[in-house]
């Protein structure tokens, strides 16, 4: 256990340093939600520092060894639903897999146009630089040093002071692996403390699970300090969203919306993964049954396909399960990131749960969307989905476009209140903030508050352009007040501030 856990202090963490990007690091399996974030993630290339795109396992793929070794892990989906088929040398990897640079490809084709909207997009050139393998021949694997993993372990080690955000889509084992190498390497020298304190304060793990238990048997118990970033309440995005979300965010995910705004644009476009849309991730997954159209869950088991959430409509949105975990790390006002404004597309915090993050995921995923649960309401509209739905639109929209005239940009928005300030019970705040648009488009200005972000859980007002500190709100208390400033283009898209109060006494 680190120094600074047995001695009670805090860990002296990093933020990304102001005006510069977060440094990031992707590290997906061949899931093809997996494979939808990170077209997602390409498209708002602009907003980050890629430091590295890494091929990863996790319990639903991996590569095995290429010797015949076979593997099995006790409760994993190729031993559910009444199944019995691993030990096996590999699990749904296809032979010469390569999702990663193909999305790159795609990417490259788009890049010229994508360029014209905004100059900030990274080169194709660039972004293959970025590209390695790391552990992914076994669920969990991380006895051995790959490409991935030196790579995320020399970005620990360097000598930049800002944090290094390590996105797992897949498994933890490459992230892992670079973490036992540096406890490896300098655990027992008198480098060890600054050493063990520097990847402290800059490892930034945002998870989508733990999907193949490593943070619980080795990060967790290894590195307790390392800043382990689980959100709730963020945009709904993943498989068989269109159940869960409210009607009015549902149309978003239809297949006449996805057709008209995302599948029918250009090479990134045609990339996304679709209901119905005739391709396979690995040939003859039986878990894989998303690409056949027009027939029912019985009719698919009797083909013999594991049918762990119900068929929907030719065209239908698939889902991007990962692209949460870098939500909150998009330039678009929010600062979701920030240790002081943490909240954004990607939900607000909520604390670490240890292990378990997947056991019995396909039992629940049939038992829940199935129809074991009848009668479960959907969620009120999200005050963001619509919102975040438009502008991933929009930069479909840019990839096709060659001249900045032809498509619609984010408005300006410029807060004339602090970010942040404390404020004593009953004090009038005042919210006041100028907006502009790169179009010439109409900006309309709404302030509105985010309850569930702040730590005061009543209902605080704003009327006439200020916020009254309720008289029952208790010293440090939050309230997270949202500045929305949304133009009349096509389509319609939106910028943010925020201002966080904190109650004086």
């Amino acid at each position: 256990m680190a120094q600074s856990a047995r001695a009670g202090t805090a860990p002296a963490y990093l933020e990304t340093p102001s005006k510069q990007k977060p440094r990031v690091v992707v590290t997906a399996d061949p899931e093809l939600d997996d494979s939808n974030s990170l077209v997602r993630y390409l498209l708002y290339s602009t907003d980050f520092r890629t430091e590295g795109l890494i091929y990863a396992s996790s319990q639903f793929h991996w590569t095995g060894d290429g010797r015949g070794t076979k593997r099995s892990v006790p409760g994993r989906e190729y031993n559910r639903f009444g199944a019995d088929l691993c030990p096996c040398t590999s699990w749904r990897w296809a032979p010469g897999e390569r999702f990663i640079n193909d999305a790159v490809d795609a990417y490259a084709k788009a890049y010229p146009n994508l360029r014209i909207h905004e100059p900030d997009y990274p080169t194709p050139a660039l972004l293959r630089s970025k590209i390695r393998w790391g552990n992914v021949q076994f669920d969990g694997e991380m006895e051995k040093d790959t490409p991935g993993s030196n790579l995320i372990k020399a970005l620990l080690l360097d000598d930049e002071e800002s944090p290094v955000y390590l996105l797992a889509w897949g498994g933890h084992s490459t992230i892992a692996r670079a973490l036992k190498s540096i406890e490896d390497q300098y655990g027992h020298t008198q480098q060890w403390e600054a050493i063990r304190a520097k990847v402290v304060r800059k490892a930034v793990i945002h998870p989508s699970g733990d999907q193949d238990d490593t943070y619980a048997k080795y990060i967790h118990p290894h590195w307790p300090e390392i800043r382990y970033r689980q959100q709730a309440g963020g945009v709904g995005i993943s498989y068989n969203s269109q159940e869960r979300v409210s009607l009015d965010d549902a149309r978003y995910l239809r297949a006449d919306w996805i057709a008209a705004n995302v599948t029918n644009r250009g090479p990134m476009g045609a990339f996304i993964r679709t209901w119905g849309d005739g391709r396979q991730m690995v040939s003859g997954d039986k878990f894989d049954y998303f690409g056949i159209a027009g027939k029912s869950a019985n009719e698919l088991r009797r083909q013999g396909y594991v049918v762990w959430t119900p068929p929907r409509p030719k065209g239908d949105y698939l889902g991007e399960g990962d692209t949460g975990t870098f939500f909150n790390l998009l330039d678009n006002g929010l600062r979701g990131y920030r240790g002081d404004s943490f909240g954004g597309w990607g939900g607000y915090a909520r604390a670490a749960a240890i292990g378990g993050g997947f056991a019995g995921f396909g039992e629940a995923a049939a038992g829940t969307m199935l129809g074991a649960r009848p009668g479960v309401p959907r969620a009120p509209t999200h005050p963001f989905l619509a919102a975040a739905q438009r502008d991933w639109a929009a930069r479909f929209k840019w990839a096709v476009t060659p001249s900045f005239a032809g498509a619609n940009h984010n408005p300006r928005i410029s807060l004339n209140t602090p970010r942040t300030l404390a404020a004593a019970l009953g004090e009038r705040v005042a919210l006041r903030a100028t907006t502009s648009d790169p179009d010439h488009d109409v900006v309309s200005l709404k302030w509105w508050v985010w309850k569930e972000a702040g730590t005061y859980k009543g209902d605080a007002k704003i009327a006439a352009g200020s916020l009254i500190v309720p008289a029952d709100a208790k010293p440090g208390d939050t309230i997270q007040v949202i500045a929305e400033a949304t133009d009349n283009g096509d389509p319609t898209l939106t910028r943010y501030d925020k201002v966080v109060i904190t109650v004086g006494g």
